[in-house]
């Protein structure tokens, strides 16, 4: 009895919330002329804090319409934003910049639903040797990371020299398919300075030399002494938690003027690997089992960033830099 009058009050109160925010959003639409979307798209800047609170109202809005909005394909967004603005009986001759605003923003919503599952689409295909193309970019990684030095077989030991377990590179795709090979080819060919650079940082073991100074020892032991590729794996499974959780929007809509692509989580790859480092030399564990404390620490400190709405994870490719429009 006790657990149905719980029940029943939470109900309750949850329905008088609910009304009574309907109510207000009444009052506050007479007293201002403006509807909730007007408010929004007037009220904050392009980006994060705007797009979010677009998404968050067409969700939880009763209209079929503003709900179907979220999951319309891209070619429609257009004819959507004319739809809702009628239905709202906002004049789009006297409110122009509204439709460009909402058009952006919902460009960047089904954007990233698209995103999502073309990053599933390729993390679920697992590797497979007797393709051709998975062939050519497992041979194009090897290539990029080691320029000087010919291959002498594609089952080899040597793969090892660039972090993979054992002499065939496909079992250490099983978790994130081919899209853990994407990730790491792409911050090789795109990022080349840095991903050779932490290869390099990588394949140092920690170890003190004690006739150096006192400043060159502590450079030696803060050194790496990890598996480059199957970190890039590891991080590749963190940023996939991050876009399917969808922690990675606020990140996304600072940095994606419009549909955020694979190129833009690709890109938000290559900055976690080089945060990563950064963060495991600052943490200096022990040995390599303490990979999975350091791994869990940082992606918390991603998250807690990620919570601020004007978050942009990689700087260098913020939105003014794609030259995004007052929108």
């Amino acid at each position: 009895m006790k657990h149905f009058l719980r029940v029943f009050t939470q109900f309750f109160v949850f329905l008088y919330c609910k009304c009574l925010w309907r109510g207000l959003k009444l009052v506050v639409r007479k007293f201002t002329g403006r509807c909730e979307l007007q408010r929004i798209c007037y009220n904050n800047k392009p980006g994060a804090r705007r797009t979010q609170k677009i998404e968050s109202s067409l969700r939880y809005s009763k209209n079929e319409l503003m709900q179907s909005a979220l999951s319309i394909h891209p070619d429609k967004v257009e004819k959507t934003v004319d739809d809702i603005m009628a239905l709202k009986k906002i004049n789009p001759d006297t409110n122009p910049q509204l439709g460009i605003s909402l058009q952006a923003s919902l460009l960047q919503i089904v954007g990233y639903r698209n995103l999502v599952a073309e990053v599933e689409k390729l993390r679920r295909e697992p590797y497979d040797c007797e393709n051709a193309e998975h062939e050519e970019m497992l041979m194009k990684l090897w290539k990029e990371l080691r320029p000087d030095t010919p291959l002498t077989s594609r089952i080899s030991k040597q793969w090892c020299e660039i972090g993979f377990q054992g002499s065939d590179p496909k079992t250490d795709f099983r978790g994130m398919g081919l899209l853990g090979l994407h990730n790491l080819l792409y911050f090789a060919e795109h990022d080349k300075s840095a991903a050779l650079q932490m290869l390099q940082d990588s394949l140092q073991p920690k170890h003190n030399e004690g006739n150096k100074p006192e400043w060159e020892q502590k450079n030696f032991d803060k050194a790496i002494g990890y598996s480059f590729a199957i970190v890039g794996i590891n991080i590749t499974d963190l940023a996939y938690s991050l876009l399917v959780s969808g922690a990675l929007k606020t990140h996304l809509y600072n940095v994606a003027p419009e549909m955020p692509n694979l190129q833009h989580f690709q890109q938000t790859f290559c900055y976690l690997m080089q945060e990563f480092q950064r963060f495991w030399i600052e943490e200096d564990p022990s040995d390599i089992m303490e990979f999975n404390r350091v791994r869990s620490k940082f992606h918390r400190r991603i998250l807690r960033q990620l919570k601020n709405p004007d978050m942009a994870l990689c700087p260098h490719f913020a939105a003014s830099d794609l030259h995004l429009v007052n929108l």
